[in-house]
């Protein structure tokens, strides 16, 4: 979060002129160009198991991407974890973080990927304070293979703006979305930015 009100660190898709590629499951990019060994071997090393069979991390949730954690990361202190869990996303709204003025910090989200290949992953953010926007973000995240492992995307550095008019309680909406459009998971949170921790 920057000092400057509304800083927008969005580049829309329009300005690049970026499509995104048709959708395409995992079966069809692994049975592609068969006939090309080193592709063949290539494909192998960068799917990994996803190559060989289909990775099913959580049977009972539909989806290919499930959003676990918003981290907050700031050097020299705990990170403070959000729990995305879906029955704890109303504790995640009601609940205050409080945050140090002036801070340096980096924002983590971990996630699993099953099933399928994501491309063009996305986390998104909106803070607003008295009902006024401030800021909005849009960080490109990656396009991931499915794993069994958790899976990261941390932020590059930014900062907290810092005076007696920046302090007080801001809300936060956030989305993790991808090229295609598909919400993985909308949530929204607040924290309030002190003197002091």
């Amino acid at each position: 979060m920057s000092d400057t009100p509304v800083a927008d660190h969005e580049v829309s898709e329009e300005d690049t002129n970026y499509r995104p590629p048709p959708e395409k499951s995992l079966d069809e990019i692994v049975n592609a160009d068969k006939e090309d060994e080193s592709l063949q071997k290539y494909k192998q090393t960068l799917l990994g198991a996803a190559a060989a069979d289909v990775v099913v991390v959580d049977g009972d949730n539909p989806n290919r991407v499930i959003v676990k954690n918003l981290v907050l990361v700031v050097d020299g202190r705990p990170d403070v974890v959000l729990d995305l869990s879906p029955g704890n996303l109303e504790a995640v709204k009601k609940n205050v973080f409080v945050i140090k003025e002036g801070i340096q910090y980096k924002i983590r989200i971990e996630f699993i990927v099953q099933r399928e290949i994501v491309t063009g992953l996305k986390y998104q953010q909106k803070i607003s304070r008295h009902s006024i926007q401030v800021e909005k973000m849009n960080q490109m995240v990656g396009s991931y293979a499915p794993k069994h492992e958790m899976q990261s995307y941390t932020s590059p550095m930014e900062e907290m703006p810092s005076g007696l008019l920046s302090r007080g309680t801001y809300h936060v909406t956030s989305l993790f979305t991808d090229d295609d459009n598909h919400e993985w998971l909308k949530w929204d949170w607040n924290f309030e930015l002190k003197k002091n921790w």
